[in-house]
């Protein structure tokens, strides 16, 4: 319930804690889940004291509990281990701090973790973090490589060695954090914030040795993963040996299966590049050598071709052609034109004889009536009817004298 107070009549400090430990206590027991980060025991002490820590965030809240109640997990709890604790918050008034009264503490065990990691896979896959058209190509020369990684760590010196070892040209930006423990998730994320916030970092490798599944917990986390997600700078994971699989392996880039495969993937051996570009120079000046060669070869054949030994045979043979094809065209029509004027002149003889003054040269005559027409019988003319007689050489009138 809101409490009324103003300036002029507030609450004792007293007060205000009484009403919170009046509100805490209506709480009840709760289960809470935890990184155990700090364990103190004091030799004959009946209380344990530990601090519960949200691996997921920077939260912390403290719990006690009676010793035999932590006795009867103290073989398979220590710090850094998950716990699952059944617990009252209480509020101290005196201080006006909470803390967490454990009445029975339960250890995380490895397939619990498993099947919480598969679960939170799934989900994440479902989001689409893990589909491959999100994955970015690593830069074939790296100018500037970040590296994510635990302080003098086997990790960081297996890929420094063998990085310089492939290209000794080759710059890094480290940073050392924690890589198991309370502190790796805050600690690995922020750096990979860092190096993906610097220009000239082409590449970013996450590198751990090998290690338990506890060990590897950190590189599964659900606020990591997201991180590297959203990262616009490739990121390469190398978390542990083979059989090794956090979800960070899902996420990135690129995964490595040790540190130094992460090495040879993300920087080019020289060396190897050297006899690539020898190679290469090689297969090219065959190529050239081989066409040029062949160009060789078909101008070699073109030039010995008789066309181009000797062109003005192919000119020459034509034109002989073409003179003998004219000639044979002169003597075809002047044929032609012989044939024709001899048939003319047949034609013209034929017509000749054939014609009306042919006739009247021989002593014949025509008569024609006043109105042209030919007399072909006495019958059709009559006594005194003037007629016009066609002789070979002209004409002249003749009178009918009677009827025959």
């Amino acid at each position: 319930m809101a409490v009324n107070t103003s300036a002029e009549a507030p609450l004792p400090v007293g007060e205000v804690s009484r009403l919170i430990g009046g509100w805490i206590d209506r709480l009840g027991a709760v289960w809470v889940e935890g990184q155990i980060t700090q364990l103190s025991r004091r030799p004959g002490a009946g209380v344990v004291f530990l601090t519960l820590r949200d691996p997921s965030h920077d939260i912390s809240v403290g719990v006690t509990c009676y010793r035999q109640v932590f006795d009867a997990v103290a073989d398979v709890v220590s710090e850094g281990a998950r716990v699952v604790v059944h617990c009252k918050p209480e509020w101290y008034a005196p201080r006006g701090q909470l803390s967490l009264r454990a009445a029975e503490i339960r250890p995380v065990g490895v397939g619990e973790l498993l099947a919480r990691l598969e679960q939170l896979r799934k989900s994440l896959a479902r989001e689409g973090l893990f589909a491959p058209e999100r994955k970015k190509p690593l830069p074939f020369l790296p100018r500037l490589v970040g590296l994510v990684c635990g302080r003098a760590s086997a990790a960081e010196r297996d890929v420094l060695e063998n990085a310089r070892h492939r290209w000794p040209a080759v710059r890094f930006e480290v940073r050392n954090v924690a890589v198991q423990g309370v502190h790796a998730v805050p600690q690995v994320v922020q750096a990979v914030k860092e190096l993906d916030a610097l220009d000239d970092v082409d590449v970013i490798i996450v590198a751990r040795g090998g290690g338990s599944v506890e060990d590897l917990l950190p590189f599964s986390d659900e606020q990591l993963v997201r991180a590297v997600a959203a990262c616009r700078t490739p990121v390469v994971s190398a978390i542990g040996h083979e059989p090794d699989s956090p979800l960070l392996d899902h996420v990135a880039d690129l995964r490595a299966s040790t540190p130094t495969d992460a090495a040879k993937k993300v920087v080019p051996d020289v060396g190897e590049e050297y006899e690539r570009v020898r190679m290469l120079r090689d297969r090219a000046r065959r190529c050239v050598r081989a066409l040029v060669d062949r160009e060789e070869r078909g101008l070699s054949q073109a030039l010995a071709r008789p066309s181009l030994q000797d062109p003005h045979r192919m000119v020459d043979a034509r034109a002989e052609e073409v003179t003998a094809l004219l000639e044979r065209g002169r003597r075809s029509l002047r044929h032609q034109l012989d044939r024709a004027d001899s048939e003319l002149t047949h034609t013209h003889a034929r017509v000749v004889a054939l014609s009306p003054a042919a006739t009247l040269k021989r002593g014949y005559a025509v008569l024609q009536r006043a109105d042209g027409q030919a007399v072909r019988a006495p019958g059709e003319v009559e006594a005194g009817e003037a007629l016009r007689a066609r002789v070979s050489e002209g004409e002249f009138t003749v009178r009918v004298d009677a009827q025959a």
